[in-house]
């Protein structure tokens, strides 16, 4: 998180574009910045089962990080001069890197009304711009914009291990209905392949006008300032 917290400030001080893509060492879970997690999710459960639990920059809500290959791009505003605009242009790149692995994705249409960051988890239904095989979530994201730059950042799923997410609550959460994953559709694929797909995606719709690195931001003193603030249990369970 506080990587794609130091890309967020890069990108607003550089005007660059840049696009991180990883995996979780273990299962984790995140929480969108405003959600509530005080009396829902238990950081003791948490701790007992060996899950760590991060509060996200980006909003939305609650998310098991496991199985799954993690995105992140952060861009000057002017790439984009709305929310809808930056997840229309994202969303693209990321069918467009679905459909070159053999995934017969589609972007979910209008439905109801997009729900509040509460009680149910992210993957509980697709809202309108998001990726789905059917009429189940594939992915899902959030963004978070300020003044000079954004950040989008969200999951593909591998695999589903969303459920965990109800050992961890402290109250009965709505039941998901079963999301779709890139195992389940095309069998055998890692995260290599999403990865090389993107990446193929990316160039194609850029033209080479974005960075596909951000190991040089490791060092960066914004990313020791801001690991601190993401390891703290008073971000994580301020709300």
């Amino acid at each position: 998180m506080a990587l794609d917290d130091a890309m967020l400030h890069t990108a607003a001080d550089t005007g660059a574009t840049l696009l991180r893509i990883y995996s979780w060492e273990r299962p984790s879970v995140s929480f969108g910045r405003n959600q509530r997690c005080e009396g829902v999710y238990s950081a003791h459960r948490c701790e007992t089962l060996g899950i760590p639990a991060v509060r996200r920059l980006t909003g939305g809500r609650a998310l098991l990080h496991g199985r799954e290959v993690t995105y992140c791009v952060a861009a000057p505003t002017r790439a984009a001069n709305t929310l809808r605009g930056g997840y229309d242009s994202i969303n693209a790149i990321l069918l467009d890197a679905l459909h070159r692995l053999g995934v017969n994705a589609t972007v979910a249409v209008p439905g109801g009304r997009t729900s509040s960051p509460g009680l149910a988890p992210c993957f509980e239904t697709p809202s309108a711009g998001e990726l789905v095989v059917g009429t189940q979530k594939l992915v899902g994201s959030a963004q978070h914009r300020e003044a000079a730059a954004f950040l989008q950042h969200g999951s593909i799923l591998l695999d589903d291990d969303q459920g965990l997410l109800h050992d961890l609550a402290l109250v009965a959460l709505p039941q998901v209905p079963t999301p779709a994953t890139l195992r389940g559709c095309l069998g055998n694929v890692t995260h290599d392949n999403v990865a090389d797909a993107i990446t193929d995606a990316v160039r194609a719709a850029s033209r080479g006008d974005m960075v596909l690195s951000t190991d040089g931001l490791m060092a960066d003193t914004h990313v020791l300032m801001a690991a601190s603030r993401y390891r703290d249990p008073r971000w994580t369970w301020r709300r």
